[in-house]
């Protein structure tokens, strides 16, 4: 009896009292959405040990390291469209960044993902601003829509991550354009983005400080020719007086985003309303380093920690605020390292696209074997979307179509390759995302009127950059899960968090927030699915 009374003292110390999985997420005023671009779940679990800012932070909240960008199309603008929308690009009708339009009038018939091309003399590189393409309401939209006095605010490093994210009415949206951040046309800089942009324009006049790169990352210097006159995996150098190209692979990119975003929520007094606002950033800097140099060298390290850095000074600065908020990071894809540097680490089936895939090949081989006249096959690269002329009649439409198909189908570095007819009737699959067919994925992307008349995916490990010499030694864009997985965290303060290994998608984000703010949502209306928070009895779905 003895040792009974003393066990169930020991029990009902202090040291042995349950505690709770998780402290469930508060009913926020401030939903704060953040993506950094290019994150894939591969780069957050290499670093993972070494973080001691926010991305620390985060992992003490719910954690799916398992996040997907379900589609096939995995590039900035469809990724964004999905985050905040809950639906793939195939709803969103963001298919890519640009996709061709053949029939408008213009002699360019590319269209960007965020342009308005009804505006005279204006094209796919010197656009007008505007989330016209965008066919779903982001949660901002809805927010506003179901309670006008929401405030909506987007910030980032590019156009099409604050509108994939902002949506069409938000009351303040910028990004950056070359050396400052802009709006739409007419949009006049508030006082606060005015001074702002005039503190950056005095920054990128003066040379940049000299990084020093964390203990960590200095063990992943080594330099890797990717041409006779280029190396990459050696510490970025200071930026220099002016050099807007190396201002966007500097912490000084995402550190003026920050910056920015903390400064509006100071601003407009978000989260302190009569009803819930929310505010979007897009960190782009973690993109542009990984193109510019890869994903696994020092560079790219040296982006992470400083990511981890700046967050938890942003955190520490809305924590100040003493209001209730909840933070969602994702991305909107992820990355595939240069095929140099993964040969080295003895993966040599990593390689580069061979030209002969290039629309203009493509092209000029088809018009030849089927003695057409002009061009007949239209596209912007060596995989996605092709394009077949609209001027030639059906039965040659059909005969470019199947000989285009059967050519790059029989390429040994093609994996599949999908026409129109292979989406008719097509039923979305109840599997779970992991277990995606190409053509589940394809599918998440395809729109009819937008996309091609014939969808080319390569295999895995084919980088889409044949000559790296000049610009991206590395990039994304395809179906493979390296590309397409993502962490998805959400936290909030004094959350002591799960981690949940199933796979989830980042449509699922959209409905998970509503249901924080008792924002209601048509389940049909959307492929994503709320998702618990709450690791104890409660469940944050059913609010």
């Amino acid at each position: 009896m003895k040792k009974l009374g003393l066990l169930s003292a020991l029990l009902a110390s202090p040291a042995f009292a349950a505690t709770p999985a998780t402290v469930p997420p508060p009913t926020p005023k401030l939903i704060v959405a953040i993506s950094v671009d290019q994150f894939s779940a591969d780069l957050f679990a290499e670093y993972r040990q070494y973080y001691t800012g926010g991305l620390k932070t985060l992992t003490q909240g719910a954690v799916f390291p398992s996040g997907y960008q379900s589609h096939a199309a995995t590039e900035t603008c469809p990724g964004h469209s999905t985050i905040l929308t809950g639906a793939h690009p195939a709803k969103t009708g963001i298919i890519a960044n640009d996709w061709m339009d053949l029939s408008v009038a213009r002699p360019d018939k590319t269209i960007y993902c965020s342009e308005d091309e009804t505006v005279p003399g204006s094209s796919s590189e010197h656009y007008t601003v505007s989330p016209k393409h965008l066919l779903m309401p982001t949660l901002g939209d809805r927010m506003k829509a179901f309670n006008p006095a929401s405030r909506v605010v987007s910030v980032a490093g590019k156009d099409r991550a604050a509108l994939m994210m902002g949506g069409h009415v938000a009351d303040q949206m910028w990004w950056w354009d070359r050396d400052h951040f802009v709006s739409f046309v007419g949009k006049a800089e508030t006082p606060t983005v005015k001074a702002f942009n005039a503190r950056i324009a005095a920054q990128l006049a003066k040379a940049g400080k000299p990084y020093t790169l964390p203990a960590i990352c200095q063990t992943r210097v080594s330099a890797v020719p990717v041409s006779a006159n280029r190396s990459v995996g050696v510490p970025i150098p200071a930026r220099k007086a002016g050099d807007k190209a190396a201002w966007r692979v500097s912490p000084e990119y995402d550190q003026s985003t920050i910056d920015l975003a903390s400064a509006l929520v100071d601003e407009m007094k978000l989260g302190r309303g009569e009803a819930p606002d929310v505010i979007s950033i897009g960190l782009s800097a973690t993109d542009a380093v990984g193109h510019t140099f890869g994903t696994e060298g020092p560079e790219s390290c040296g982006q992470v920690m400083h990511v981890d850095a700046l967050l938890g000074t942003f955190f520490t600065k809305l924590n100040a605020a003493k209001i209730p908020y909840v933070v969602v990071l994702t991305a909107d894809h992820g990355g595939h390292d240069l095929p140099e540097r993964n040969q080295i680490h003895g993966l040599p089936s990593d390689t580069r696209v061979d030209p002969d895939k290039s629309p203009k090949v493509v092209d000029t081989a088809i018009t030849q074997a089927l003695k057409l006249d002009g061009v007949t096959v239209y596209g912007g690269g060596s995989f996605g979307d092709f394009y077949i002329s609209k001027g030639l009649s059906d039965a040659n439409r059909k005969r470019a179509i199947e000989a285009t198909k059967t050519r790059l189908s029989a390429d040994p570095q093609v994996g599949a390759v999908f026409t129109a007819e292979d989406f008719v009737g097509y039923k979305p699959t109840t599997m779970p995302v992991t277990e995606w067919t190409l053509l589940d994925r394809a599918a998440a992307s395809y729109h009819p009127g937008r996309s091609g008349d014939l969808i080319v995916l390569l295999k895995p490990n084919v980088v889409p950059i044949p000559d790296p010499s000049r610009g991206s030694v590395a990039t994304h864009g395809s179906p493979w899960d390296y590309d397409r997985r993502v962490p998805i965290l959400f936290w909030w303060p004094n959350a002591h968090g799960f981690e949940q290994p199933n796979p989830v998608e980042t449509v699922d984000i959209l409905p998970t927030l509503a249901a924080l703010i008792g924002l209601p949502i048509t389940t049909p209306e959307i492929d994503g699915r709320c998702l618990d928070l709450d690791a104890s009895a409660a469940d944050s779905c059913k609010r």
